[in-house]
């Protein structure tokens, strides 16, 4: 396999619209969502907004679109491996959105030796060139790859029991146990929108100013902090557009918040330093990246930090850094997925959705409370 361009060499080649470069790599841009090949003739993006990836199909799996003025997918990917891990890709594309009544046959076909061996290559190789491009194995690209068909046939109105013998779901039960960590929620919720999920939330007073509390029965789905009360709740609304959402007030606290008093009551004792271990459920929709990555996030110690190379590395995608940096932004349970424990490789606080002076405070509050006990054991 060829070795990766470096990442200042391909914003070189992005700035300079390098055709040589064209196949070595795609860039997405956040602000628009779209991914191009280098030399695309759009509007040049700001730096900070671009995201490279080996390949298009990476791109697609973080929910990046091809470009259609420079259709990146038509150019011819130098590396041989590369190649060969986006055919796979494609193979698993063309079975899950062939005949569902191939399900079974598709199944088989799908298998990483049966991949491997049409690769012409072991399954080791496979499976080692395809979490080196992709970040995920083929068994998770194809789960996400049905998990998005199932989405978009929700989304056109197909009923459920349809939509998942369409996205290649050979019963209800298969579905039903991926639902909850790839979409959130039931797929009959998502089907519209998130019409009629409920989400229980609350807003009180946090060590860090006001935090805004979110959860359904399966776990919380939204931790936000700030200073306005009304900006916490049009964040939710807008992550969550068609559910119920449910203010819990004070005076229903013990009756009627079930898990949510408790959850928020473990937060703030996180956040006063009483509670270094905050092992809470999640209900939250995700890429298959972002829970690699944050399930990575999870695993770091109180009072201790990473760095996004390292995490990178921990999840077995070491050039994925800027993803990994994405899917720390676009973490909605801050706190309970710890995404301020990941600085910069000098050392420097990186952005933070909440801002760095919080994030400062976190890591300041986290280190100095590890350090006692350590001292006083």
């Amino acid at each position: 396999m060829e070795q990766p361009v470096p990442a200042g060499a391909r914003w070189q080649a992005v700035q300079a619209r390098d055709r040589s470069a064209d196949g070595a790599f795609v860039y997405a841009v956040r602000s628009t969502g779209i991914y191009c090949r280098p030399s695309c003739p759009s509007r040049k993006p700001r730096r900070e907004q671009v995201v490279f990836f080996p390949l298009p199909e990476a791109a697609e799996q973080q929910g990046f679109r091809e470009c259609r003025r420079c259709r990146p997918r038509a150019a011819r990917l130098r590396d041989p491996r590369i190649e060969t891990v986006a055919r796979v890709c494609r193979e698993i594309d063309s079975r899950i959105d062939g005949d569902p009544a191939a399900d079974v046959e598709n199944e088989a076909r799908l298998t990483l030796s049966a991949l491997a061996s049409r690769a012409q290559m072991s399954t080791h190789q496979l499976d080692r060139a395809f979490r080196s491009a992709m970040g995920i194995t083929p068994r998770q690209y194809a789960d996400a790859r049905r998990m998005r068909r199932l989405k978009s046939r929700l989304k056109e109105g197909d009923d459920v029991t349809t939509a998942l013998y369409e996205a290649g779901f050979g019963s209800s039960s298969r579905l039903y146990e991926r639902a909850p960590s790839h979409l959130g929620m039931t797929p009959a919720v998502y089907r519209n929108g998130g019409a009629g999920m409920q989400i229980h939330y609350t807003i009180t007073n946090s060590p860090l100013g006001r935090l805004l509390v979110g959860a359904t029965e399966r776990g919380i789905s939204a931790l936000y902090l700030g200073q306005s009360d009304a900006a916490l709740r049009a964040a939710l609304r807008k992550e969550y557009p068609r559910a119920d959402l449910l203010l819990d007030g004070p005076g229903h606290r013990n009756r009627d918040r079930g898990s949510l008093g408790d959850w928020v009551e473990m937060i703030l004792a996180h956040l006063r330093g009483q509670e270094p271990h905050l092992d809470l459920p999640t209900d939250v929709q995700a890429t298959a990246f972002q829970r690699r990555v944050w399930e990575e996030l999870r695993k770091i110690p109180y009072g201790a930090t990473r760095t996004y190379s390292e995490v990178a590395r921990a999840i077995g995608r070491p050039a994925a850094i800027r993803a990994v940096a994405r899917a720390c932004a676009t973490n909605p349970v801050s706190v309970v997925v710890p995404c301020h424990r990941v600085v910069r490789e000098d050392g420097n606080l990186a952005g933070y959705r909440w801002g760095i002076e919080r994030k400062r405070t976190l890591l300041e509050n986290e280190s100095a409370l590890a350090h006692s006990k350590a001292g006083k054991a």
